[in-house]
């Protein structure tokens, strides 16, 4: 069996939420939901001031076109997701029955965190704690957390540099503590 991975499917530019709703309601008719987990349109809300000064929430979709699909690719997925109305392609299928390439984690992360799919855990770290730096210039080295600013979630830690504690200042996903 293949593995579960998020896949870019290319839809008609406007129809993205239409798209959406077309996909899940083949889930459900066809029985799929052991193989496609969610349906994804990715929306950003900002504020925009209007000329006579007043301030409206503006809807707009950073990634026009695409629809971001969590399943299972199998022959009968891959065929009930592609010939769905309005979906002209994956992206990353090169056509000829080739099989759609899955997006790596690494980008797909910042993308459901920005449309709040995502929940961050809470941070466990403390002041004293060792820890291990798994992301930067000084991955795979140890240090002790000096410092933590949860506002801007940077946390300072002393790192043994040539026999002398150096800070060094992370993001929190940056290290991981270490028991």
């Amino acid at each position: 069996m293949e593995e579960r991975a998020w896949y870019s499917v290319q839809t008609y530019s406007g129809m993205e939420n239409a798209v959406k709703r077309n996909i899940e309601r083949r889930i459900e008719s066809m029985g799929m939901q052991e193989y496609i987990f969610n349906v994804l349109v990715p929306e950003e809300v900002r504020l925009e001031k209007k000329k006579n000064g007043e301030m409206k929430q503006v809807v707009e979709k950073p990634f026009s076109g695409y629809v971001f699909v969590d399943m299972i690719v199998t022959d009968e997925t891959w065929f009930m997701v592609r010939n769905t109305p309005m979906v002209t392609g994956f992206l990353g299928s090169s056509g000829g029955g080739a099989k759609p390439v899955p997006i790596p984690e690494e980008e797909m992360l910042p993308i459901l965190k920005m449309c709040g799919a995502l929940t961050e855990k809470p941070f466990e770290c403390q002041v004293g704690d060792k820890v291990k730096i798994v992301n930067g210039p000084f991955s795979g080295q140890y240090g002790t957390i000096d410092n933590i600013d949860f506002e801007k979630k940077i946390v300072k830690v002393l790192v043994d540099f040539f026999g002398r504690p150096a800070p060094a200042e992370l993001e929190f996903d940056e290290i991981k503590k270490e028991f």
